[in-house]
């Protein structure tokens, strides 16, 4: 069941890196326990998550409890991301700046349900 070939893939691997690491210098200017802090906690483990399992690294570290809960965060960055999109006409420069990040949240999405599945993501 793949979705997707190696150079999205790949595109996703490049997202996923630097939406990580702007995640991670964001967080440190919300108070630990503060929900903006707490967001990004999850979204930062939510997309480690799906790096991981898009690098085809080894994800025996992650349970299916730690997949179940990567699924909220990357959904709700989709939502987020179509609803920004929503606002925009097709064809516009503003809407098509949204597509290379929700085919990234697509992939991350389909690899995490698959791995849940049992399946192979690739």
């Amino acid at each position: 069941m793949n979705q997707f070939n190696q150079t999205e893939r790949e595109k996703t691997l490049t997202f996923l890196s630097s939406t990580i690491i702007k995640c991670q210098a964001m967080q440190s200017k919300f108070a630990v326990g503060s929900s903006q802090h707490s967001l990004l906690k999850n979204r930062i483990s939510a997309l480690c998550i799906a790096k991981t399992l898009l690098s085809g690294e080894d994800a025996s570290r992650y349970s299916e409890a730690d997949l179940r809960k990567a699924l909220p965060p990357i959904a709700s960055i989709l939502h987020k991301t179509s609803k920004a999109q929503s606002k925009y006409e097709t064809g516009t420069k503003q809407f098509a700046r949204f597509e290379p990040i929700l085919r990234a949240m697509e992939i991350s999405q389909s690899v995490v349900a698959q791995q849940l599945s049992g399946e192979a993501p690739f």
